[in-house]
């Protein structure tokens, strides 16, 4: 396990408080697993703790980034990319409650030589998909 809350391990161009996922589970080939503690005390907390289902995009974002920051490990930059947009993300909650380690799963679904690419991606809570969704992304070379 990587963890990004290291500041020499730049693997997310994002710093906290953006920076969401708190650490790479595994990463490599064609896929990247993240993990996130839901924080009751952060920005993104609703009255309970919890953070809002709609976040879930954003840390799948985030580990297709930490997924491209741990393929170009050779520079030990991570790279700039854009979310284009998504397809179909599908919640089964209103939000992630407080407290729970969340995992993260991004896997290429699609890759184009220009840069674009989507990702098949799902959002765990022990075990259970709670969101999944296809993300499409653009990394400029």
């Amino acid at each position: 396990m990587i963890d990004t809350m290291d500041p020499s391990i730049p693997l997310v161009p994002h710093q906290p408080p953006s920076r969401l996922i708190d650490s790479v589970r595994e990463a490599g080939g064609e896929s990247c697993t993240t993990l996130t503690r839901v924080d009751p005390k952060a920005w993104y907390a609703d009255l309970d703790g919890a953070m809002p289902a709609w976040f879930g995009l954003e840390l799948m974002a985030q580990t297709i980034a930490a997924f491209s920051g741990n393929r170009h490990r050779g520079d030990l930059a991570p790279k700039y990319g854009y979310l284009l947009g998504t397809r179909e993300y599908r919640c089964t909650v209103a939000a992630f409650p407080a407290g729970a380690q969340l995992e993260v799963a991004a896997k290429v679904h699609e890759a184009e030589i220009l840069g674009l690419s989507a990702f098949a991606c799902e959002l765990r809570l022990d075990g259970s998909v709670l969101a999944h969704a296809i993300l499409k992304v653009y990394e400029p070379a």
